[in-house]
């Protein structure tokens, strides 16, 4: 059976957009102005946040005015020629990039274009018609990010970290049994590894946008502090991936350990796995005891190494020793993770006694 994908198709920058471009529209049919540049300029300067929108705003006027000012040079040096085309491409986007004004840059280019064919004799007047029209997209479009549906990045943060907590679970506990079990490192533990990397890369991405937002429309005290524990597990989260990646790459050797060994190391990974997983992050006595076991295992390993002689290649830490240590430094995260959460909880309550005080 296939599984179709159900796509979200009408989101909030969806609609900003139509809006955008219909508030545009309408300006430009009252003030008798060219539709078609103010549209193509809203359509391409919604951005996720409204600080982006008022940043790249102040960059993408004079940018334009640029793009414009050249569409006119060349069209009456050369009329609507290929070369025209070529020269204001060119040279808006050379001239751009030297003031800094790369995020004008795609918006003074289309304006350039778009301006060749429908330049006529009265120059100035095109110029002022077309940058006027430019200007109304982009202030509109700004307008309507700021006002229109302003975005809430805080319940998909919350939701992609819960998520990527039970993901990053599964991924410990198969490739620890990999290691134990002497299996050959699957192709998807690798491809899973990387995707969770991505992820995070979008859950922080996300954070930033949240940060600007709030910078322009109003939050609470809630928000704030559910924000703020968010950001203190995605931090734990990327460190609890660095020592996974490390598992990851460790190379496959055969450990030397018998199988009541491998049966107290598989199953003091899947008691931390269940920790990590729990939205609450509790840890048991039971799971204190599992990992006590395993840190003496690792001192009694490290304790077993011969001196190291001279001019000897010889490794100073085992695939055992490395693979415990990452697995004890994994558990020291967990631990943090239960005080987050337990911090968060007593928060949470205060601050709930206080509005119904």
């Amino acid at each position: 059976m296939f599984k179709i994908k159900k796509f979200n198709i009408i989101g909030g920058r969806v609609i900003k957009t139509a809006i955008a471009v219909f508030v545009t529209a309408l300006i430009c049919y009252w003030l008798n102005l060219p539709t078609a540049f103010a549209v193509i300029t809203a359509i391409v300067t919604v951005e996720p946040t409204a600080a982006d929108s008022i940043r790249k705003g102040l960059v993408r006027f004079p940018a334009s005015a640029i793009g414009a000012a050249l569409a006119i040079l060349f069209t009456s040096l050369f009329g609507d020629t290929p070369v025209t085309y070529t020269l204001a491409t060119l040279f808006t986007i050379v001239i751009c990039h030297k003031l800094h004004l790369e995020d004008g840059m795609l918006v003074a280019t289309l304006t350039a274009v778009a301006m060749i064919p429908t330049t006529n004799d009265h120059y100035l007047l095109s110029f002022v018609s077309r940058l006027g029209s430019t200007s109304i997209g982009l202030i509109i479009s700004t307008l309507v990010n700021i006002f229109v549906l302003p975005p809430n990045y805080s319940p998909r943060i919350t939701t992609m970290i819960h998520n990527l907590f039970v993901k990053t679970g599964n991924l410990l506990e198969s490739r620890v049994i990999e290691l134990v079990l002497a299996k050959q490192t699957e192709f998807k533990t690798r491809i899973s590894f990387q995707e969770v990397n991505k992820s995070m890369d979008t859950i922080e991405k996300l954070c930033r946008y949240q940060r600007k937002e709030w910078k322009y429309h109003r939050h609470s005290r809630k928000d704030m502090k559910l924000f703020h524990y968010e950001n203190k597990k995605m931090s734990i989260l990327r460190q609890i991936h660095y020592h996974l990646g490390n598992l990851i790459l460790l190379p496959q050797h055969d450990i030397k350990w018998d199988e009541e060994k491998q049966t107290k190391v598989i199953a003091a990974v899947q008691s931390l796995v269940e920790i990590i997983q729990d939205p609450a992050h509790f840890i048991s006595k039971e799971h204190y005891h599992k990992y006590k076991d395993l840190l003496e295992e690792f001192w009694d390993i490290r304790s077993q190494l011969k001196e190291v002689k001279e001019n000897d290649h010889h490794h100073f830490f085992s695939t055992e020793t490395i693979l415990l240590y990452e697995l004890l430094s994994i558990q020291d995260l967990t631990e943090e993770l239960s005080h987050i959460y337990a911090m968060q909880h007593r928060n949470d309550t205060a601050l709930m006694q206080s509005e119904n005080g």
